[in-house]
């Protein structure tokens, strides 16, 4: 049975926990604020837009040599939409999202960068393209976006304002016009 799985529960999952900080939660975050925005001015679904944002890094590893982060690497061999978009799916899947969203969730993540050959040649969804988007806008030179500090309290305090903007939204909104999921997104939580 689905549940409605909110952004608190998975950034506060182990698997998460895990992986996002390297990638780093400001970053993530920021990314989910500015997909939050981006979906409410594109009309498109803001459940799963933020929480394709939030998590669209976690397929991250860190690309260091020498105790210093290696771009040049990073940006030559990278896969970690590949491992995120699996990540997402396990983590969405297993904390109770529904099956649909879960996958779209883990797509928006498989084509969010163009640092993957993956993303070649394909068609972006409108919500894949906004996700793509938000982290472009929260993009640094050299990856220096992935370095910025923020405690996890912080992080948590942030996701947990992003959710309650998530739930008014849906609340409010009568659909959103690429949601395949109107019905799932309007339960009360």
């Amino acid at each position: 049975m689905e549940q409605y799985v909110t952004l608190e529960t998975l950034m506060s999952d182990s698997v998460a926990k895990k992986h996002l900080p390297k990638a780093g939660y400001a970053h993530c975050i920021s990314v989910a604020e500015s997909a939050y925005e981006l979906a409410v001015e594109r009309d498109v679904c803001a459940d799963l837009a933020t929480k394709a944002a939030l998590l669209h890094d976690i397929g991250h590893t860190i690309w260091e040599h020498q105790g210093e982060w290696d771009y040049e690497s990073y940006s030559e061999y990278d896969i970690h939409t590949i491992k995120g978009a699996e990540r997402s799916h396990e983590l969405l899947t297993l904390k109770g999202e529904d099956l649909g969203k879960a996958r779209e969730i883990a797509l928006a993540i498989l084509f969010h960068s163009d640092s993957s050959q993956v993303s070649a040649h394909v068609d972006l969804t409108p919500l894949q393209r906004l996700v793509a988007d938000a982290d472009n806008m929260n993009k640094e030179e050299q990856g220096a976006h992935h370095n910025q500090e923020i405690e996890f309290n912080e992080a948590l305090q942030r996701v947990r304002r992003l959710d309650m903007l998530v739930y008014r939204h849906i609340k409010t909104q009568q659909s959103c016009v690429e949601c395949k999921f109107k019905q799932e997104c309007n339960l009360s939580r």
